[in-house]
């Protein structure tokens, strides 16, 4: 079990967990999730950390086979630029390690952007809050569960 898993258990909200064998020499975890779980890459996102100029942490949940626009995080975010944040600084503030950085069940509320691409979609897959463990739930419920907000953030 991880924090993400029991924090959506203990709401009762709806979601399936999807687990494979990681393998250390795979270069994207999110492409290997596709691959390994024979998903559609546009329904799998990844959990990014930005800092902004004022070294507040905000996290990004985008598609897999893009990146985070920082310039749009940062005008999402009410703030003048953003940069990626020290992976350091990451995991001590979600409690997972890279690579395996879910949105949900974070040690600290950190304000959360999901890319705008996800609210049209049946269901999404995000980390689960281990390498090989991914969570599948609705759009909506991520945001409510994050208190995230939906916004233009990633980049083919």
């Amino acid at each position: 079990m991880t924090p993400a898993l029991d924090l959506l258990k203990k709401h009762r909200a709806e979601h399936r967990v999807h687990a494979y064998e990681h393998d250390p020499k795979a270069a994207s975890y999110g492409l290997e999730a596709v691959e390994k779980l024979g998903l559609t890459a546009a329904r799998v996102f990844k959990t990014l950390l930005a800092a902004s100029e004022r070294s507040e942490l905000l996290v990004a949940v985008v598609p897999v086979t893009g990146t985070l626009d920082l310039k749009a995080l940062a005008h999402a975010a009410g703030v003048k630029k953003c940069e990626m944040a020290d992976p350091q600084a990451a995991q001590r503030a979600t409690g997972y390690l890279l690579g395996g950085i879910s949105p949900l069940g974070q040690k600290k509320r950190l304000r959360t952007f999901i890319d705008q691409t996800a609210e049209a979609l049946p269901s999404m897959f995000v980390s689960a809050g281990r390498r090989g463990l991914e969570v599948e739930l609705a759009p909506q419920l991520l945001a409510e569960h994050t208190q995230g907000r939906f916004a233009d953030i990633g980049r083919p």
